[in-house]
């Protein structure tokens, strides 16, 4: 079968999934009533159901139960394309806001202008699109500051000299670009630590696993650490080591379960914290400020604490042993973090 009939045939079925999904989330009547107020109906594309989009689905699904919202939720599947269809068919649909989570920086201009013609607004969340003068908000990771602190951790663990690989997110993401660029400029701090090489695992950890092997059969016993811009590449990475029995120290960046795990078992030397959960829901909180008329900063900036073996058990009652009990809160913590303007808040 072509691969564009697969690519087609996915992009029909994922979306009915997910909808299906997040039906119980305010689902129903768009027109139902909730202390009077009228169900939002807020459509949503996602780059991809990576672990930390999974897990901000469900932070946006406990907004939504708790706000009385439509989540109409679709996923891109890494397709440009499909995303900008997904787009036009909110469009169509007449929804109150849409928000996105693009699949690449430099896309969807036709789809946000005719957004911007259908006085439908657009948030962008986690990522950022460069026509920003079509966004009506942003909730956006200081992603610069996460790729130099993942960086950091890794030159002290080398003690400022050694040979590394980096593992990068799809090329062209704003993520991509600017963890790049915050691990670029810490690397300029030490001119001992070299790059042997660089390329894109997707986010993805299978990707990763096969990336790795490739460059420890390539530079074999050179190879002194991976930096990986995100922990689902970087437990990839692990897993490669791991077959090849040849540890390695590690860093990534999300903070997602199986990346605390890591921290607290001393496979990652460390990760940097970017709360799905918090960070999609925050999203959706701006969408349903902007629906209802009420004005809102053009960007919301989630600052990403360090991960490491001394802080992680803190972390990780929030992400994962007391995760249904955080989820229960997290409506009233995104309201009182949206008021203080410290949107990665936890407390």
């Amino acid at each position: 079968m072509p691969s564009s009939l697969l690519r087609r045939i996915g992009f029909a079925a994922v979306p009915l999934s997910l909808a299906v999904a997040t039906a119980a989330c305010g689902a129903g009547d768009p027109s139902a009533q909730q202390g009077g107020e009228k169900q939002l109906r807020v459509g949503i594309t996602v780059y991809d159901m990576s672990s930390f989009i999974s897990q901000g689905q469900e932070g946006m699904n406990s907004y939504a139960k708790a706000n009385n919202i439509q989540l109409l939720w679709n996923s891109a599947g890494g397709d440009v394309s499909a995303q900008a269809s997904q787009v036009d068919q909110l469009v169509n649909q007449k929804v109150d806001a849409i928000i996105i989570v693009p699949v690449q920086a430099d896309s969807l201009g036709p789809q946000m202008a005719a957004a911007k013609n259908a006085n439908i607004p657009v948030i962008a969340v986690n990522t950022a699109l460069s026509d920003t003068g079509s966004l009506t908000s942003s909730v956006l990771p200081d992603d610069v500051a996460a790729g130099a602190q993942e960086m950091e951790m890794m030159a002290k663990k080398l003690n400022g000299k050694g040979n590394i690989v980096i593992l990068q997110g799809p090329l062209g993401s704003s993520p991509e670009l600017d963890r790049t660029k915050g691990i670029t400029q810490t690397l300029a701090k030490y001119p001992d630590i070299k790059v042997l090489a660089k390329d894109t695992a997707n986010w993805k950890r299978d990707e990763a696993v096969n990336k790795t092997k490739n460059w420890l059969s390539s530079f074999g016993d050179q190879l002194d650490g991976i930096v990986a811009e995100n922990d689902d590449m970087g437990l990839g990475a692990l897993q490669a080591l791991s077959e090849a029995k040849k540890p390695l120290p590690v860093v990534g960046i999300d903070g997602i379960q199986d990346g605390l795990d890591a921290v607290k078992n001393g496979t990652f030397i460390g990760s940097s914290l970017q709360h799905g959960r918090v960070e999609l829901a925050t999203g959706l909180a701006v969408a349903q400020q902007v629906a209802k008329g009420e004005a809102v900063e053009k960007t919301y900036t989630y600052t990403m604490p360090a991960i490491t073996p001394e802080n992680v058990d803190e972390y990780y009652q929030n992400v994962v042993s007391q995760k249904d009990a955080f989820l229960q809160r997290l409506p009233e913590l995104i309201a009182k973090n949206l008021a203080s303007g410290d949107i990665a808040n936890e407390k």
